[in-house]
């Protein structure tokens, strides 16, 4: 197991959740494949998407289920500016992962999270666990509590 891989199971660890990171030869980069790869519904990926404020350069994470598409409008009336998607330079800087592999926490600083409301109809997701062929199935309610994020309609 990798470094990164690593450092988000310690971080299911410490929160007392038997969760194991499944890795796989194939590419779980984007959200067809790891649908394809783990043998789930493609709305029960959870994306995690790196943002960038335009006037701040803070970094905005924003969970989105696999099958959506984010409303950037949405995102900019909650943090009062606009955004933009962030470069694979901005991401790999602020959360330590590369594009393809951001967990949705483990990252180098705290980083404001949103959560895509439509997460929590199923009882459990897959997110990517810090490499392009890691992942790890979580309920939502449990992905909310350990970022800390904040509920939202991004769609």
């Amino acid at each position: 197991m990798i470094t990164n891989t690593r450092k988000i199971q310690e971080i299911l660890n410490k929160f007392n959740l038997s969760i194991n990171i499944k890795e796989f030869p194939n590419s779980t980069k984007t959200s067809s494949d790891a649908a394809k790869v783990i043998g789930c519904n493609i709305s029960q990926i959870a994306k995690s998407i790196i943002f960038r404020g335009v006037k701040t350069n803070n970094p905005y994470l924003v969970i989105a289920s696999g099958s959506k598409r984010i409303n950037e409008k949405k995102i900019e009336e909650i943090v009062k500016e606009k955004i933009e998607k962030a470069n694979a330079e901005f991401v790999k800087k602020e959360t330590g992962f590369g594009i393809g592999g951001v967990a949705p926490f483990g990252h180098i600083k705290k980083i404001q999270t949103f959560i895509d409301k439509d997460l929590f109809k199923y009882k459990e997701i897959w997110a990517a666990a810090g490499t392009s062929n890691s992942v790890f199935k979580i309920n939502p309610k449990k992905l909310l509590k350990i970022t800390e994020g904040k509920i939202v309609d991004i769609s």
